[in-house]
């Protein structure tokens, strides 16, 4: 596979818990194509969300290599990694983490004046019409629902149209008719903007939508 968009190599994962330490994740060696659509499926406790992490760099592999787009997120500092999430990376969690002062133009706008975009609210109003909440710009997320609010979050996740996009079973906290609206924007915004998705679910139905299926059990690939 010529340059991958991510490439891990026996990437592991090892955390300090009260009786010792704790094996996360193992050996894991994967290598991601650009575009490509990818479903992170297994039981809970697998290592599913622990891989993203990883691959996010919110987490850092405490074994092998992990590189993103080429970089070598296992090397970077946390300042590092969060300027390569702020310019390459949109992330979606089950929690929506909107900021409950802010109005949801407000949440989808600040990461882009962060990054410098000096058209931050124009592009902020139009990703919020893109996920269907045009009117809804100026409510705060305590004024929208639980499906409006998890749009926010995407919105605010693909505004800056990033290479990668992360989601972290981002229905998980809504109804089924929610839950289906919601994949079916993350899809539609995916290939509008060419991204590379990679998509934690305990859902099979989402999992098939995916280009391919990735099974963990007990932090290694099945």
């Amino acid at each position: 596979m010529s340059n991958p968009i991510f490439s891990l190599k026996d990437a592991a994962l090892r955390l300090n818990g009260n009786a010792g330490p704790v094996e996360i994740l193992r050996g894991i060696t994967l290598d991601i194509t650009a575009g490509a659509s990818i479903g992170l499926v297994g039981p809970s406790g697998s290592g599913k969300s622990s891989l993203l992490m990883i691959m996010g760099g919110l987490e850092q592999a405490t074994g092998g290599s992990v590189h993103a787009m080429g970089h070598d997120l296992t090397a970077m500092n946390e300042d590092a990694l969060a300027r390569f999430r702020r310019d390459r990376m949109g992330i979606v969690f089950q929690s929506f983490h909107l900021i409950p002062t802010m109005t949801a133009l407000e949440n989808v706008a600040t990461p882009l004046e962060l990054a410098g975009h000096k058209d931050a609210f124009e592009r902020a109003a139009e990703a919020l019409q893109g996920v269907g909440l045009g009117a809804r710009t100026g409510h705060y997320p305590a004024q929208l629902s639980g499906g409006e609010q998890q749009r926010v979050a995407l919105a605010r996740a693909t505004a800056p149209r990033p290479a990668i996009l992360l989601a972290d079973e981002p229905t998980g906290n809504l109804d089924s008719a929610n839950g289906d609206a919601i994949m079916d924007l993350l899809f539609d915004l995916r290939d509008r903007h060419g991204s590379t998705l990679v998509l934690v679910t305990h859902s099979d139905a989402l999992a098939a939508r995916c280009d391919r299926v990735i099974t963990l059990r007990d932090g290694q690939i099945a």
